[in-house]
């Protein structure tokens, strides 16, 4: 193995653990409550050491809204693998979907259940956790902004579109998600998602 595999393979798994320490933070909040989980606990539950999870947050918080972030990062990713002649937002549909196919969403996995909801809507209510989802939108909004950036020849810094776009999606998951956690009729977050960005693709025609 050369060095550029080792290296590879040591963010994989750099990687792996982020996205375990986030989930454990995330499944232990949603059946015990916010304060009724010590750094401990998800340390224990991923598998690895305190001081490894101080090594990739610096609070149980940012763990539980990395998953945010790092959905974002992987739609940003399979937007870049996309094919460069399809047409934008069919690109980005596709690049969500891909995600949430492969069950790397907290309301993927198809119908709604009704407890996991429930404790979602308390850990997205946590008011200690407001900062953190704030801060994890905005960076997640800039590393979509750059894909479409990218795919699109425009500059991220300068230009207002690829910042809209990556606002709209933004808005799009979260709008998808507040119905999929409380719509009275329970419809998969799949067919939300696609439903918000159709419209969004179609200028938001008036109903």
């Amino acid at each position: 193995m050369d060095g550029e595999e080792r290296l590879g393979l040591r963010e994989r798994k750099k990687r792996e653990t982020r996205i375990a320490l986030s989930w454990a933070a995330i499944r232990l909040t949603v059946e015990r409550g916010f304060h009724n989980v010590r750094v401990e606990d998800i340390a224990a539950e991923a598998g690895v050491s305190p001081r490894t999870f101080n090594n990739y947050f610096s609070s149980k918080g940012e763990a539980i809204a990395a998953r945010h972030l790092e959905r974002a990062r992987a739609i940003a990713d399979e937007l870049r693998a996309r094919p460069a002649d399809e047409p934008l937002w069919e690109a980005i549909e596709n690049a969500a979907m891909a995600r949430f196919a492969l069950g790397e969403d907290i309301s993927a996995g198809g119908e709604r259940d009704q407890e996991w909801a429930e404790g979602l809507k308390l850990m997205i209510e946590e008011p200690a956790l407001q900062a953190e989802f704030i801060r994890a939108r905005a960076i997640a909004e800039a590393e979509l902004a750059a894909a479409v950036a990218e795919r699109t020849g425009t500059d991220a810094t300068r230009d207002l579109y690829p910042k809209l776009v990556a606002g709209a999606v933004g808005t799009a998951i979260n709008v998808a998600t507040e119905h999929w956690l409380r719509g009275e009729e329970p419809r998969p977050m799949e067919r939300l998602l696609r439903e918000a960005l159709h419209q969004l693709a179609a200028g938001l025609p008036t109903p």
